[in-house]
């Protein structure tokens, strides 16, 4: 009898520990619970720590709390002057209401879905009133805000928000955008062109300029140097006349022995009347001789 007695406390010990273990569940800090009771939602769990449920009878899904994202797969559109646009898109959201969301989509998969749905139709709209080189130049972060307000009030219903949506590219279709390529290419040769020739006429006319300058400076100077040779030349020559008026002799003598400085050379030999005027400053005292007389060797003084 005392064999039967342990042997069922022992069972009812261990059957015990074991309704706790399954009544008993941790949520972690980066999760949020729901409670279901026969398949239906009857409590939700956002704090982390321990949390308690009826075994068997309910059982508990967790949901991740942190920050998700949705990668959608890129998609083509229309703006507003009517060219073709594939725009690849992620969005960052985050489950706000575990009970709704349960309720709405069930899973992080039928959540991407439904987002994938809201982000496509808000850009079709948004990318349909702006033109495409707003697009890809000036207007791409104001279009994602807006898209990412609206993504935000619709999926408020099923317990998502909406943090931000970013376009990852923004591309021509493939098979048009050779063709827009050449067509851009085309037009800036064509600017490089007129710029060109514009760049050379304004150097010709800048280089015309200069050399009309030149030659007016050129032309300047030289009037200015014969303005000042000719007064160089006229103030020698009062000079001249200065010292020959005030003794002849002298002036004769420094002219004759210039003439003999430029003519004679060393070792020359002339034979000359004796009474030759020129060479008078050169010969003896009576100048009467009638024989040659040789030359001093010429110093060049």
């Amino acid at each position: 009898m005392r064999g039967l007695i342990t042997t069922v406390a022992v069972i009812l010990v261990i059957g015990g520990l074991f309704s706790l273990s399954q009544s008993l569940f941790t949520v972690d800090e980066t999760e949020q619970a729901i409670i279901l009771q026969f398949g239906d939602p009857i409590a939700t769990i956002q704090e982390p720590g321990l949390a308690f449920k009826i075994p068997f009878i309910q059982n508990v899904i967790t949901f991740d709390k942190r920050v998700l994202s949705s990668d959608a797969p890129p998609q083509e559109y229309l703006t507003s002057d009517k060219k073709r646009l594939v725009v690849d898109h992620v969005t960052r959201w985050r489950i706000s209401d575990p009970l709704a969301f349960f309720k709405a989509v069930r899973t992080e998969a039928g959540a991407r879905a439904r987002l994938d749905d809201i982000i496509f139709s808000e850009l079709r709209r948004e990318l349909a009133t702006v033109e495409f080189l707003d697009v890809i130049s000036t207007q791409r972060e104001a279009i994602e805000e807006r898209v990412a307000a609206s993504a935000l009030d619709k999926a408020a219903e099923f317990g998502i928000t909406v943090l931000d949506v970013r376009t990852k590219r923004a591309d021509l279709p493939q098979e048009v955008e050779q063709s827009v390529f050449d067509r851009m290419r085309a037009e800036r040769q064509r600017e490089s062109s007129l710029l060109r020739a514009e760049g050379e006429e304004l150097g010709n006319i800048i280089r015309a300029q200069a050399d009309r300058s030149s030659a007016v400076i050129v032309a300047e100077g030289e009037q200015q140097a014969q303005r000042l040779r000719g007064e160089g030349e006229a103030e020698a020559i009062g000079i001249y006349a200065e010292a020959l008026s005030q003794d002849l002799e002298f002036y004769a003598f420094t002219r004759r022995l210039q003439a003999y400085d430029t003519i004679l050379k060393n070792g020359d030999r002339l034979i000359v009347p004796a009474d030759a005027d020129f060479f008078r400053y050169l010969l003896n005292g009576s100048g009467a001789s009638d024989e040659a007389s040789p030359l001093p060797e010429a110093s060049g003084q």
